[in-house]
């Protein structure tokens, strides 16, 4: 990006740090917020829940896609105007998607929220970098890491207690007010740093140009990808002529993005860096760390929500004890990375979320609230210990000028890996609710004397409450009905979190294969 100089007459870095950390704490916010709010999204824009988790999905991929343009941007915009234009983007459309009237015009919206957001986490970076002195950087870092990696804990908390306090529309209208003291705070304190008109001068210069076609390619990739993914299991996948589209164009782009970004100057995605080892495992470990951060901010509050009878406050307030346990451990395995290789950090940590995955994978629709709080503990034990060490891991032997590279391509695996998650889970819930219902229901038979033993009891039991024989038999029928739908929704959801336990156990041996790095060194953090 921008050369990393300090700017004359700045003031008091950690004001800085606080601004910088409350817009990156927005933009992270908004990969969550809404997940305990889509039954309400669904109630209200009158969609399915499969439908309203493209509100999700969307912003993902949006953000994710942007940030491989965000260090040209910057370099012909000036970081501060970037920044402004990013922010002021970020919550124009916050402001729209609570205005939203319908499904398509709240996706439009969130796809612009995540162009904006996806720009502001990289710069704020930078910014930081250039704010404090080098020996006072790692503290700054770590306001700015508190800050984004409490938001996705926040996120459902806030969204719950909105939703069910007010509407769903001020999950998103809350960013209103907060981002328009942001614009003015930053449009104050924030100064370009010096070397900033000359480099932009010489960019313009020499004509170094982005490429707009590489960037064109992924962008189809991961849109066509997530389109495939989200409507695959609606439209009966490649039985239909839409899907078969979609997914041809997902293809085509990727076999052309090859090709073309190997041979270009400046490439978009630099694929010779992701194809190294050390960062390329890395970039599959982000992915997979995203894929389970964001799948179980979704899905763990909606299994609550359908099969346990909690509110969206509850719901959010379940996922709150791992927040805390995420913030104090931040600090611990900040100590232990400069004693121990990230490596084997990073795979206590995975075996860490694996654990709480399984745990899971045991919910009963008597499981009480602190179990599933106990498991969200466990994955926020172990979260730090992928996070962190993932820095130092993927930059080593990367050269100083592809650093921010590295942080952008970072950032585009954690947000396309929680996509793909979100989509994956999503399809496994529906297919799988499917299937045990089916063998479910093979059991309701006469013949099956457990069921007419059931069915006895319900009748004599609405009976007891006034109704007639005919009633009463008509209610039981209903009752197990809705008995067999739910216990075929919570098997499903245990499924989901089996397979979310075996994608944390593949990046133990992935991390494991990862060399060993000088320790000691302080590194950004790649958020």
């Amino acid at each position: 990006m921008s050369p990393r100089t300090a700017a004359k007459s700045s003031p008091n870095p950690w004001i800085i740090a606080v601004v910088v950390a409350l817009a990156s704490f927005m933009e992270v916010l908004d990969t969550t917020i809404a997940n305990v709010a889509l039954n309400y999204i669904s109630g209200g824009l009158g969609v399915s829940q499969d439908e309203a988790s493209w509100v999700v999905t969307t912003y993902l991929v949006s953000n994710a896609v942007i940030v491989t343009a965000t260090s040209y941007l910057v370099r012909i915009l000036g970081r501060k105007t970037f920044f402004l234009a990013c922010l002021a983007l970020f919550t124009i459309s916050s402001i729209m998607c609570g205005f939203a009237p319908n499904l398509q015009f709240l996706l439009l919206a969130r796809i612009m929220q995540g162009i904006g957001g996806g720009g502001m986490v990289p710069v704020a970076q930078s910014i930081l970098a250039d704010s404090f002195p080098p020996e006072k950087r790692g503290q700054g870092f770590a306001l700015f890491g508190v800050a984004v990696v409490v938001a996705p804990v926040v996120g459902p908390t806030l969204g719950g207690f909105l939703s069910d306090n007010f509407s769903w529309h001020w999950c998103f209208l809350i960013n209103g007010p907060v981002g328009a003291l942001t614009l003015a705070a930053v449009a104050i304190l924030i100064k370009e740093p010096e070397g900033s008109a000359e480099e932009r001068a010489r960019v313009r210069k020499e004509k170094i140009g982005f490429d707009w076609i590489g960037f064109g390619l992924v962008a189809t990739f991961l849109g066509a990808l997530e389109l495939t993914l989200d409507r695959g299991l609606e439209d009966d996948w490649f039985g239909s002529g839409f899907i078969i589209m979609a997914a041809s164009i997902s293809a085509l782009a990727f076999v052309l993005m090859i090709p073309w970004e190997l041979k270009h100057k400046n490439p978009a995605i630099d694929l010779r860096m992701v194809a190294g080892r050390q960062f390329g495992t890395c970039f599959l470990v982000m992915m997979a760390t995203g894929a389970l951060l964001l799948a179980t901010t979704q899905y763990l509050p909606q299994l609550v929500q359908e099969n346990l009878g909690y509110t969206a406050t509850w719901a959010g307030m379940m996922l709150s004890p791992g927040g805390v346990v995420t913030l104090v451990m931040m600090f611990v395995v900040g100590i232990l990375s400069s004693k121990v290789q990230p490596k084997y950090l990073i795979a206590i940590g995975a075996g860490f979320v694996a654990f709480s995955m399984y745990r899971v994978t045991n919910v009963y629709s008597g499981t009480g609230f602190w179990y599933l709080a106990e498991a969200r503990m466990l994955q926020g034990i172990g979260l730090p210990f992928i996070f962190l060490p993932i820095t130092s891991a993927s930059y080593d032997g990367i050269p100083s000028s592809k650093t921010d590279q590295a942080s952008a391509l970072l950032n585009a695996a954690r947000n396309t890996g929680g996509s793909i998650g979100v989509s994956l889970i999503s399809n496994t819930i529906t297919h799988r609710e499917q299937f045990h219902q089916s063998r479910l229901v093979e059991h309701i038979i006469p013949s099956n004397g457990a069921y007419q033993e059931t069915l006895n009891q319900m009748t004599n039991y609405f009976m007891g409450q006034g109704s007639s024989q005919v009633m009463a038999q008509k209610q039981a029928l209903s009752w197990i009905n809705e008995q067999i739908q739910s216990q075929a929704s919570l098997l499903s959801y245990v499924d989901a979190f089996w397979v979310l336990t075996l994608i944390s156990l593949a990046a133990i041996p992935l991390a494991l294969t990862l060399r060993n790095v000088t320790l000691g060194k302080k590194a950004t953090m790649a958020h």
